[in-house]
């Protein structure tokens, strides 16, 4: 069971990155390059949650995502998946930044389902830091 963690800055402010993690529009696969729009369904939404499924071909799961604005958190549980058990999660700590953009502080827990959610779990625990933390510094600059 990987644990990542990492930090990322923009100079996007707290309310704008909590719209990218939380935007589950028709434009969710164009801000998210890792989910296609036949694998990107949500099922359910409200004015804090949102289920959802979302992936491509390699891997999907369908996550119940949760958040307080004022907290600044996100957090994104694994309901079900091809390649994650439930429980898997994301979390995402948005802390406004003395520069005037934002730090976000992601936590992720994989929990491998399977040979390939195993393997995709062990390949994290070697490279998701430098590959997890890359995606989403583009997703954020591709916002701004």
């Amino acid at each position: 069971m990987p644990t990542i963690r990492f930090r990322v800055t923009t100079p996007l402010p707290p309310d704008k990155v909590l719209g990218v993690l939380t935007d589950f529009s028709d434009r969710r696969p164009v801000i998210w390059p890792n989910i296609d729009h036949d694998h990107f369904r949500v099922h359910d939404q409200g004015p804090d949650w949102a289920d959802v499924t979302e992936g491509n071909v390699l891997a999907w799961e369908r996550n119940r995502y949760e958040w307080n604005a004022d907290a600044g958190e996100v957090t994104v549980t694994a309901v079900e998946s091809d390649s994650w058990a439930p429980g898997s999660r994301w979390r995402y700590r948005l802390q406004a930044s003395a520069a005037g953009g934002t730090q976000v502080d992601v936590t992720v827990v994989r929990t491998g389902r399977g040979l390939r959610g195993k393997l995709l779990g062990s390949l994290l625990s070697i490279f998701g830091v430098r590959v997890l933390r890359s995606d989403m510094e583009k997703v954020l600059a591709r916002v701004r």
